[in-house]
């Protein structure tokens, strides 16, 4: 990657001073939840919201579970944060076990619930043991699906891209292109699945603008909350975890609090990485906990504002 003139005195500073000493705060940020499957679960969801929403977040994901299993519950979250507060609630929707008119249907329910956000994904099966085959009557892949929505209303649509390539990808290059042909399709951004190096990112940004992606890629993070639930996360969708990784979290299973100091700090400092190579916009992956998102956010100089989105009592 070559950087800029800007881009290697902010480089320099991030080097030579406090790693987070007098940042701006001139990032936008996002945040990704997922649809809680019970009471209790919803009561910790609505307090994430609650606390990120100071933040003034850019949007706010919610998932959608494989095959659709979560349709309704995804529907239920984020036309509550669309009716309950001003931030801005995005919409995961998928192909997935799905027909053309169905997902015309779930658009034009989201669109009166005041969703003007979708994120257009071609999914997963249900099961681990099927691949992806798309019904007749349905989308083929994401880029057919970014163009169905764009028939219906004109949606702010946020995309997968993945850094290390898609698993299912014969390389990257192609990787690259059929991102392109999603933007190409009407997509407004690329985010990205979770990575944790910065190289990892630089390197996939400047091969995609290469291949004429001019489009807003955003880095996907995700802090380490788990480590053996990450090792079982990163497999399937081709991340590789470094071993350093491994050597830092060694003897933390029981001892969460420590475990949560380390993850900040891993997050952090990519995050700071990543900043200190032009990136002014991050989304989140919170596993619906808002503690270390809100940590990292704060130290990238991320502070709650004084004309703050206000979750509604």
């Amino acid at each position: 990657m070559t950087l800029s003139l800007p881009q290697m005195a902010e480089a320099a500073r991030a080097l030579n001073g406090p790693l987070f000493a007098d940042l701006p705060g001139d990032i936008a940020v996002s945040f990704e939840f997922f649809p809680p499957k019970s009471e209790a679960m919803e009561t910790t969801l609505w307090e994430s919201v609650e606390t990120l929403a100071p933040l003034a977040p850019r949007f706010v994901s919610v998932t959608y579970g494989a095959g659709g299993s979560t349709r309704e519950r995804t529907h239920a979250t984020v036309a509550r944060i669309a009716r309950e507060t001003s931030i801005p609630a995005a919409a995961h929707l998928t192909c997935v076990d799905a027909s053309r008119d169905a997902i015309a249907a779930i658009a034009r329910d989201y669109w009166a619930a005041g969703v003007r956000h979708i994120v257009a994904l071609r999914g997963d099966p249900p099961t681990k043991d099927r691949r992806f085959e798309a019904r007749a009557d349905g989308y083929a892949d994401a880029t057919a699906l970014v163009a169905g929505l764009r028939a219906v209303a004109p949606f702010e649509i946020s995309v997968s891209a993945y850094p290390e390539c898609h698993p299912e990808a014969s390389c990257l290059d192609d990787d690259i292109d059929n991102l392109r042909r999603k933007l190409d399709a009407g997509a407004t951004r690329a985010i990205t699945q979770f990575f944790f190096e910065p190289e990892t990112f630089f390197r996939f940004r400047d091969a995609a603008a290469a291949r004429g992606v001019g489009a807003e890629i955003v880095p996907g993070i995700l802090p380490v909350s788990n480590f053996a639930n990450l090792l079982r996360m990163a497999g399937p969708c081709g991340t590789a975890v470094p071993g350093w990784m491994a050597t830092l979290f060694q003897g933390l299973d029981d001892k969460p609090a420590a475990r949560q100091l380390v993850a900040a700090t891993v997050a952090a400092e990519m995050c700071r990485r990543l900043y200190a190579g032009g990136v002014r916009h991050f989304h989140f992956y919170t596993l619906n906990r808002a503690e270390l998102a809100y940590a990292i956010c704060h130290l990238l100089g991320v502070r709650p504002q004084v004309a703050a989105m206000e979750v509604a009592a």
